[in-house]
């Protein structure tokens, strides 16, 4: 098979990798792809929708795995089955779940999915009006999509107010306020084809840049997984209560989702709560789970598309620990420099990766062009000591100045 990855990241990285190792792929192309994935995959200039439709359609692609949000929200998935193209990912109808914040939270209330009180803005006074009302901690989110990067825990009533100001200075805004909650937040990715459903292990996020979950939001510092925070009777309550609802509502909705479904639970002395519901695999939350799986991985897709979820029984390692690290440039989340040198070993530890997420080329080395700039990953058969591992590779690149969360994994270890 001939196999199409549209996206550039860390996240697309590693599914254009762990595409190539199966025997069943004669070839992967990336769109655009970044510097990093040379060893896995072709890489094509393309990232325009339509640009891409054409690609798919000259190149004969077999199946497209669509990594970014962006492309789903606008409708990539769509065009492509239309030309009889296999795809994995949600249609324009699908992908506005995570397109719009405040759809997403009406969808949730509509189909009885235990959530934050919310309200949603259109308008800079109500909101303040609001925030005099119901006071902080609050979180503010930018409604549409901000790369990772459009929420704010405000603690204080100023820092809302100051959030909120910046966020209705654009046109068109639209921005929701919801009730801080405290717990576990849990990333929880589950396959459908539209029928039927899977759930992957579960994995937890680090959104902060600074450690002990500490400054703005980012696209994710690092993950763990699996996380051994739910015993069986609190995991039958997250497929009650959070994931059977979400699934019975696209069906209700009528929506035809072919793809995963990336919940951002919290879960909170009363029980799990639905924070977001993202269209696509989390990032670096990808980089985290695809190496524990032990077999192919391109099945998963087929059986998505096809609908034949049911028949695929995937084998987790066991007994395995996966962690990852981010690299990001210096000054992100804020502005960065590019053109960074950044040398990187070639020979590492066993059950290692290094995923490249904002990299480019420059004479025979790789160099700086985004946020993130790596993600190492490491398996191992405790959660300290994949952690420890992960680091020791992190270490081992030179990037000065690199912003680096030293407390990845930190709220499950003693």
């Amino acid at each position: 098979m001939k196999v199409l990855v549209v996206g550039s990241g860390g996240r697309e990285h590693a599914l254009a990798h762990f595409l190539a190792q199966d025997v069943h792929v004669r070839e992967v192309l990336v769109a655009p792809g970044n510097a990093g994935m040379a060893n896995d995959a072709r890489r094509v200039p393309y990232d325009d929708p339509r640009d891409l439709v054409t690609l798919a359609a000259s190149e004969r692609i077999d199946l497209t795995v669509i990594g970014p949000e962006a492309p789903l929200a606008a409708g990539l998935a769509d065009e492509l089955r239309a030309q009889g193209i296999a795809v994995f990912g949600p249609g324009r109808d699908g992908a506005r779940l995570e397109s719009s914040k405040a759809y997403a939270k009406d969808f949730m209330q509509r189909h009885g999915v235990p959530t934050a009180r919310y309200a949603t803005f259109t308008n800079l006074a109500a909101a303040l009006d609001y925030l005099r009302e119901v006071g902080t901690p609050i979180v503010v989110k930018d409604s549409y999509l901000a790369a990772g990067k459009g929420v704010t825990i405000a603690h204080a009533p100023e820092e809302a107010e100051r959030v909120l100001r910046e966020l209705f200075q654009r046109e068109n805004a639209e921005v929701v306020l919801e009730a801080f909650l405290e717990g576990q937040e849990l990333s929880v990715h589950v396959l459908t084809d539209g029928v039927h459903a899977l759930t992957l292990p579960l994995a937890q996020d680090h959104k902060q840049v600074g450690e002990g979950d500490v400054g703005p939001m980012t696209g994710g510092m690092g993950a763990v997984a699996p996380v051994p925070l739910l015993n069986e009777r609190d995991q039958a309550r997250l497929e009650d209560e959070i994931i059977a609802p979400v699934l019975r509502g696209l069906a209700a909705d009528e929506i035809d989702y072919r793809g995963v479904l990336f919940l951002g639970v919290m879960w909170t002395a009363e029980g799990p709560q639905l924070l977001e519901i993202n269209v696509r695999f989390g990032d670096p939350e990808t980089q985290t789970l695809l190496p524990l799986l032990d077999g192919c991985l391109l099945p998963m897709f087929e059986a998505v598309e096809h609908r034949t979820l049911d028949a695929w029984h995937p084998v987790w390692k066991s007994g395995t620990v996966a962690a990852t690290v981010v690299l990001a440039a210096p000054g992100y989340p804020g502005a960065y420099e590019k053109g960074l040198p950044v040398r990187i070993p070639d020979a590492r530890e066993s059950d290692t990766w290094v995923f490249h997420a904002g990299t480019s080329r420059h004479d025979d080395g790789f160099v700086t062009s985004g946020g993130r700039v790596l993600a190492v990953t490491a398996l191992d058969g405790d959660l300290a000591r994949a952690v420890a591992k992960a680091y020791r590779e992190v270490d081992r690149i030179d990037l000065p100045g690199a912003v680096v969360r030293r407390d990845i994994g930190g709220r499950l270890l003693p």
